[in-house]
C-alpha cells in the first residue's frame, strides 16, 4: 500500500467515525412549550399555568421574550444544554401549529419537547411527568397530538382540580384563580419550572421519579 493510499484511508476512518458540530449540537437542544392562551383576558386563569411557568423559568435563566412566528420565544443555557421557550399565541385549540413549526425549523426530535399544560383532573397543586399518552380531554394536547401525528413526546401535567363542582369545563379552567389557589400558586409554578431543569439534565426517567415522588 502506497504511503497516500494509507493516509486517505485514514481520513476516510476519521471521517466516518465523526460527529459534525450541528450533530453534537442538535442532541443537546429542547423546545419547552408553555401552553395557555394570548391575551390580557386570559392571563390569570386556570388554563395559562403553562404560560406561568415558562415566564418562571425564563426569568430563572435571564431570558428575554421576543415575538416570533406562532408565538413568544426565548432561549437561553442551562448547563450545556440548549433551551428554546414556546408561549404559543395561536390559542390554545391550535397549539399544534406553533409547536410543529418550531420542531421542524429547530431540527428538535418529539423526544426533547417538553409541553408544560394544565389538567383539571389531578389534584390542584400536583405534578405528573410521563413521555407520551392522550389528550387526557386537553385541546391543547389534542391538537398537538394530531399535528404532529404522534402521542409520544414528554409533557409535565399541572394539576388544576377543583375541590367542589363546577358548573362547565370551560368556565373552570378559563376562570380566574381563586384566593386560596392564589397564595399557593408561586409554589406551584416554581416546582414545575424545577422540573424542567430536571427533564433538561437528569434526563427524562430520572426527572419522573423525582417529579411523580414529590408531593410537596
Amino acid at each position: 500500500m502506497k504511503w497516500f493510499d494509507w493516509f486517505e484511508g485514514i481520513k476516510s476512518w476519521i471521517a466516518g467515525r465523526s460527529t459534525s458540530p450541528a450533530d453534537k449540537g442538535d442532541a443537546m437542544k429542547y423546545l419547552i412549550t408553555g401552553l395557555g392562551n394570548p391575551g390580557n383576558e386570559y392571563a390569570d386563569t386556570r388554563h395559562n399555568i403553562g404560560f406561568l411557568v415558562a415566564d418562571h423559568f425564563a426569568h430563572t435563566h435571564q431570558c428575554t421574550w421576543h415575538e416570533e412566528r406562532y408565538g413568544e420565544m426565548t432561549a437561553c443555557t442551562y448547563r450545556g444544554r440548549r433551551l428554546w421557550l414556546l408561549k404559543p399565541h395561536t390559542y390554545m385549540n391550535r397549539s399544534g401549529l406553533a409547536v410543529q413549526h418550531w420542531l421542524h425549523k429547530l431540527r428538535i426530535p418529539p423526544e426533547r419537547l417538553l409541553v408544560i399544560s394544565d389538567d383539571v383532573q389531578l389534584p390542584f397543586g400536583q405534578l405528573r411527568l410521563k413521555p407520551a399518552g392522550g389528550d387526557g380531554g386537553h385541546n391543547g394536547l389534542k391538537h398537538i397530538i394530531a399535528t404532529l401525528g404522534t402521542k409520544a413526546f414528554p409533557r409535565l401535567r399541572i394539576g388544576i382540580g377543583p375541590k367542589k363542582p363546577f358548573t362547565t369545563l370551560s368556565d373552570f379552567v378559563l376562570g380566574s384563580w381563586d384566593e386560596e389557589e392564589r397564595k399557593a400558586l408561586p409554589n406551584i409554578v416554581k416546582r414545575a419550572s424545577t422540573a424542567v431543569e430536571w427533564f433538561v439534565f437528569h434526563g427524562l426517567d430520572h426527572a419522573m421519579k423525582l417529579v411523580n415522588t414529590n408531593k410537596s
